[in-house]
């Protein structure tokens, strides 16, 4: 199976090219090439699906669901370390 090979410019010369760009530009061109850039990145996003949208969800909530657990767990050792090594409060 044959690679394509993608003859890209170096990123030097890349550098080169939009400072050279960005310095020909006034405030409101690079403002406007700023929201063209937004709203091209914008039209690569891909919305998941409601399928994937419940399992996302059902993950994190089981990840923060263990963790609320670890957490607890640890608060709660802790606390017998303390009273064990300060003693009952008020006693």
């Amino acid at each position: 199976m044959a690679r394509k090979v993608i003859d890209e410019p170096s990123e030097e010369i890349v550098a080169n090219a939009k400072t050279a760009r960005d310095s020909k530009r006034g405030p409101f061109g690079r403002f406007t090439l700023f929201i063209k850039q937004v709203m091209a990145e914008l039209r690569k996003v891909v919305t998941p699906t409601r399928k994937e949208l419940l399992s996302y969800t059902g993950v994190v909530l089981v990840f923060v669901a263990i963790v609320m657990a670890l957490v607890y767990a640890m608060d709660w050792v802790f606390a017998l370390a303390v009273t064990w090594v300060f003693g009952t409060p008020g006693g």
